[in-house]
C-alpha cells in the first residue's frame, strides 16, 4: 500500500533515479513525485508511524497530526510548482538536490525524536547549500560557503541543545520544549538560525539572491517554515519569541527600501513575513497558532509566485537589478500579472490570501492586549505593501521604460506561476479551506465589514504615501550599492582571521616546529656527545649573563675554549643508543603534555 510509505522517502530515494532518465520521461517522472507523494500523504492517519529502534532509542519518522500536516501539504504543492518552473533546467545536480532538499524538510517537519529531526536538519542545510553553488559564480560560490558555516553553527547549537536535552530527561521524543534551561536555549538558538532571527537572519539575505533562478524558489519555501514548525512544536506560547518576532517583521523594511537588488528585497521579505508567524507562536493561543501556520502556508506559495516571476525576469533579459529594469510589461504581460497577484497577496489585499491568514495573527495580538507588538505588525503591513507590494512590479514591470524587449517567459514558468497565482486567489477568496486544515479548529471570520474597510484604508494610505514620496523625489532612489547587514562582521572578521592564521600564527608555528624538532634535537644530540663538558658551557653562559666588567672579559674567553676543545675525550662521550633514548623522551613528554 502506498501509505506505508514515508514523505520524504519518495522524494529521498526517487532523486536517486533522475540521472537514469532522459528528456520527456525524466520531466514526467520529476513531476509524478510530488503527485505520489501528495496521494501518500491524503492516506497518512493521525498517530505515530514507521518507528525504527536504534541502540536504545525508537526513531520515529511519521509523527502525524494536524500540525506536521499542513507543511505536509504545501511542502509537496510547492515542490510541484518549483519543480514544474525547473523542469527546462539542463542540470541533474539541481534536480537531485532540489528533491534531496524538499524531501529532508518534510522529513524534518514529520519527525517525532530529536535525532531524526537533526539528521534531516543538517541534510537540508548541505542540498540547500548545492542550489546555491549551482549557479557558478564567484558571488554563489563565497555566498554558499558563507550559508554552509552559518548552519553548521546553528546546528552544532542544536546538537549541544539535543546532547543536554537527552542527559536531562533520558528521551529523545521531539515535543514541547520551552525556555527551562542551556538546553532549550541553545535548541532555541539552533531553531533561530534556521528562522533568520535578527543578527543571525544575513545568510538569508546574502545567499537566496546568488542561488540560481529555479534553486532560490526551492530556497524559499522549506528552511525558514521548517524552523517555524519546529518553534510551534517546541516553543509555543514563549514570551521572547513575539518581541523577537515583532522585531523581524520591522527591521527588514529599511533594507528593502534601499535594496536595489529585487531578489535581495524579496530575501528581506521572507524575514518580515516569518517576523508575523514568529510573533503567533510567541503568542501560543489556538487563534494565534493557526495564523501562524496558515501563514507560513500562504506565505509559501506567494513568496513563491514573487521570486518565480522575478526569476523569470532574470531568465529573460539577464538583469535583476531595479536600476536596470522598468518597462517589460510590454513585454512580458503574463508575467506581469502574475506578479502582481504575489504582490497583493502579500500585501494582504481583501481576497488574496495573506488577507485570510496575517489578519488572524494581528488579530491574536490584539485579543492580548499587546498595544506596542500591535502597532509594529501594523508598520510592518504597511512597509510589506511599500516594498513588496508596490517596489516589486513597479520597478520591474513599469518605473522607466529601460528600453529591453524581450519574449514572454517559456510555457513551463507561466504554468508553474500560474498555479501558484490560482491558489493564492482561491485561498483568499473561499478561506475555508485552508482554515479546515489548521491545527485548531477556527473560529475566525476574515471578511467582516469593519476588518475589510480598515484593510482597503491601511493599504489605500499606504499606496498614496508611496505615490507621493516618489512625485516629490523624496522616495530613496535605486541606485548601485551594497548594503551593510549583520553580516559584514563575519565577512570582514572571517579575512582578518585568515590572515592571522596565515601569517603571524604560521610564523610563530613555524618557530615552535623548529625549535621542537631541530633545535632541541640538535642541542640534545651536541650535548649527550659530553654531557659534563655541555653542562659546563651551560653554566659558564648563565654565568656570563651576571657577571660584571672585569670578570666578563675571563668568562668569555673560558667559554671561548671550552667550544675549543668540546666535546673532549671521546671514550667519555655518551653512545648513540643514549642520545636517542633522550631524544625519544624528549618527544615524548612534549606529545603527552600537548594533548593533556
Amino acid at each position: 500500500m502506498v501509505n506505508i510509505v514515508p514523505p520524504a522517502a519518495i522524494f529521498i530515494i526517487g532523486a536517486l533515479f533522475i540521472p537514469l532518465l532522459k528528456g520527456r520521461l525524466k520531466s514526467a517522472y520529476m513531476l509524478l513525485l510530488p503527485v505520489v507523494a501528495f496521494i501518500n500523504i491524503l492516506n497518512i492517519t493521525e498517530g505515530i508511524h514507521w518507528v525504527v529502534r536504534f541502540l536504545d532509542y525508537e526513531l520515529t519518522f511519521g509523527r502525524v497530526d494536524r500540525l506536521s500536516m499542513i507543511f505536509g501539504y504545501i511542502f509537496i504543492i510547492v515542490s510541484f510548482i518549483a519543480t514544474l518552473y525547473a523542469i527546462r533546467v539542463k542540470d541533474d545536480g539541481q534536480h537531485i538536490s532540489a528533491f534531496l532538499y524538499a524531501g529532508s524538510a518534510l522529513g524534518a517537519i514529520f519527525a517525532g525524536d530529536f535525532l531524526s529531526l537533526f539528521i534531516f536538519w543538517e541534510l537540508m542545510a548541505i542540498t540547500a547549500t548545492y542550489l546555491i553553488w549551482a549557479r557558478r559564480t564567484k558571488k554563489s560560490i563565497a555566498a554558499g560557503f558563507r550559508y554552509l558555516m552559518v548552519h553548521i553553527f546553528g546546528g552544532l547549537c542544536l546538537l549541544v541543545g539535543i546532547f543536554i536535552h537527552v542527559h536531562n530527561t533520558a528521551s529523545i521524543e521531539f515535543g514541547y520544549i520551552g525556555l527551562n534551561g542551556l538546553a532549550s536555549y541553545l535548541i532555541l538558538l539552533g531553531f533561530g538560525v534556521n528562522c533568520a532571527f535578527p543578527v543571525l537572519h544575513a545568510w538569508l539575505t546574502d545567499a537566496y539572491p546568488e542561488a540560481t533562478i529555479t534553486g532560490t524558489v526551492f530556497l524559499s519555501a522549506f528552511t525558514t517554515k521548517v524552523a517555524v514548525y519546529a518553534l510551534a512544536r517546541g516553543f509555543p506560547g514563549t514570551e521572547i519569541l513575539i518581541w523577537v518576532g515583532a522585531l523581524m517583521t520591522a527591521f527588514p523594511i529599511f533594507y528593502a527600501v534601499i535594496e536595489n537588488d529585487l531578489r535581495r528585497v524579496l530575501a528581506y521579505s521572507v524575514i518580515n513575513q516569518v517576523g508575523f508567524m514568529v510573533v503567533g507562536i510567541g503568542i501560543g493561543t489556538e487563534l494565534a497558532i493557526n495564523g501562524a501556520t496558515a501563514h507560513a502556508f500562504n506565505d509559501i506559495l506567494f513568496k513563491a509566485l514573487l521570486f518565480m516571476s522575478m526569476g523569470a525576469v532574470m531568465h529573460q533579459t539577464g538583469k535583476i537589478k531595479a536600476t536596470d529594469l522598468g518597462g517589460l510589461y510590454k513585454s512580458m504581460p503574463i508575467t506581469t500579472i502574475f506578479c502582481i497577484i504575489g504582490a497583493a497577496s502579500i500585501s494582504a489585499v481583501p481576497l488574496f490570501s495573506a488577507f485570510v491568514s496575517k489578519s488572524m495573527v494581528v488579530s491574536a495580538v490584539a485579543h492580548e492586549g499587546m498595544a506596542i507588538i500591535w502597532f509594529i505588525l501594523i508598520f510592518a503591513s504597511v512597509g510589506v505593501l511599500e516594498h513588496a507590494g508596490i517596489k516589486i512590479p513597479f520597478f520591474a514591470f513599469f518605473s522607466h521604460d529601460s528600453g529591453i524587449r524581450t519574449k514572454e517567459a517559456p510555457l513551463n514558468m507561466l504554468l508553474a506561476m500560474g498555479i501558484a497565482a490560482f491558489l493564492c486567489i482561491f485561498i483568499g477568496t473561499f478561506p475555508g479551506f485552508l482554515y479546515s486544515i489548521l491545527p485548531y479548529p477556527v473560529d475566525y471570520v476574515p471578511y467582516a465589514a469593519g476588518h475589510v474597510m480598515n484593510q482597503l484604508q491601511l493599504l489605500f494610505f499606504s499606496a498614496l504615501a508611496f505615490t507621493i514620496l516618489l512625485l516629490a523625489g523624496i522616495y530613496p532612489s535605486e541606485i548601485r550599492a551594497i548594503n551593510v547587514d549583520a553580516d559584514w562582521p563575519y565577512r570582514k572578521g572571517a579575512g582578518a582571521f585568515m590572515w592571522f592564521i596565515n601569517k603571524p600564527m604560521a610564523k610563530v608555528g613555524a618557530r615552535i616546529n623548529k625549535t621542537v624538532f631541530e633545535v632541541i634535537p640538535s642541542s640534545l644530540i651536541w650535548a649527550s656527545r659530553n654531557p659534563g663538558g655541555a653542562l659546563k658551557i651551560a653554566s659558564d653562559t648563565v654565568l656570563l649573563q651576571f657577571s660584571g666588567p672585569k670578570k666578563r672579559a675571563e668568562v668569555e674567553q673560558r667559554i671561548k675554549k671550552e667550544k675549543e676543545i668540546y666535546p673532549g675525550n671521546i671514550a667519555k662521550h655518551w653512545p648513540i643508543g643514549t642520545t636517542v633514548l633522550w631524544v625519544t623522551l624528549f618527544l615524548f613528554v612534549y606529545l603527552l603534555l600537548y594533548y593533556l
